[in-house]
């Protein structure tokens, strides 16, 4: 059975070669769909995590599948539905995508000299291959249909609920965007916690304004998370954000328009920091994915929370 270390090692291999072929692996092409977004189970609706929407991205864009919805082989056939058979032209092995589940593992000791009993406990990392909903037959329901592009435009509503709904203090002037993070304790601090970011239409496409906005709501939830950015770094710190901009843009239908070119005064420092440390974009896309689903938890708690009551 493979180890952790060399299962880490085979997808950082993976995606530093995307990187370096020109692929950000976490920037969703913007497709418009029912069933777009970010890479969930069928079966559980749950968006996959950590390093998986990397490797499920990778997947959607080698074999141009639009589909967020994946599942294992057997899951299907619970379902009624039938995985395609690979074609020809594709590889043995690349046809499914082998994504990464952590189980816990609890490993108990016996002292031989006084019978005390201790536990270790870490995560043993195992491998699952599964299928995206356009690779499969009987399953219309979860499958993208065809858009036409130039008649399906953007709705950026669901960003504007999500960024109006965190309460963040974003002050629109200058033409630099970024965070200033909390001076003192926080939420105790005397200044900052507050984005600054240059008014809406300043950005050309509209949806670069989003995509800003979300990067720096991700540095804004670093102390609310509590992750240290100090200590983790200041590359580890923009890959998180970044990251995590993308996840979120792809679950809110947000046009992503930037490309390598944008992002180049970063990429060779996290390539080089990936090539150095195989467990490097492990944790960050791990705090990406928590990031994530932190700034969509506003919008789910506004949609949970019930109408007041009106007094007649």
């Amino acid at each position: 059975m493979p180890t952790n270390a060399s299962i880490r090692s085979q997808i950082t291999e993976q995606l530093v070669q995307a990187i370096e072929g020109g692929v950000l692996p976490w920037r969703r092409p913007w497709r418009r769909s029912p069933n777009s977004g970010r890479a969930a189970n069928v079966v559980s609706k749950k968006p996959y995590n950590g390093i998986n929407p990397l490797l499920l991205e990778l997947h959607r864009l080698e074999h141009d599948l639009g589909s967020r919805w994946y599942a294992t082989y057997q899951q299907w056939e619970q379902l009624g539905c039938q995985v395609r058979k690979r074609p020809d032209h594709v590889e043995q092995g690349r046809w499914g995508c082998r994504i990464v589940f952590y189980r816990p593992v609890t490993k108990r000791h016996v002292d031989p000299t006084t019978g005390d009993e201790s536990e270790d406990r870490f995560f043993l990392m195992r491998t699952f291959v599964v299928f995206n909903a356009d690779q499969v037959e009987g399953a219309d329901e979860w499958q993208t249909s065809d858009d036409d592009p130039g008649v399906a435009m953007p709705d950026f509503e669901p960003a504007d609920e999500l960024i109006g709904a965190t309460g963040a203090d974003i002050r629109h002037h200058g033409d630099r965007a970024y965070y200033k993070r909390p001076i003192g304790p926080w939420p105790h601090h005397s200044d900052g916690d507050f984005i600054v970011v240059p008014h809406k239409q300043r950005f050309d496409p509209l949806g670069s304004y989003y995509e800003t906005v979300l990067h720096e709501l991700g540095h804004w939830s670093e102390v609310r998370l509590g992750w240290d950015n100090q200590q983790q770094g200041y590359a580890m710190g923009e890959l998180v954000a970044e990251m995590a901009s993308s996840f979120l843009a792809t679950e809110l239908g947000v046009p992503q328009a930037e490309g390598l070119e944008n992002h180049a005064a970063y990429l060779q420092s996290w390539l080089k920091e990936m090539k150095d440390d195989s467990a490097f974009i492990f944790r960050a896309s791990t705090q990406a994915s928590k990031v994530a689903d932190y700034l969509l938890g506003f919008v789910e708690q506004e949609a949970a929370r019930p109408e007041p009551a009106i007094v007649v």
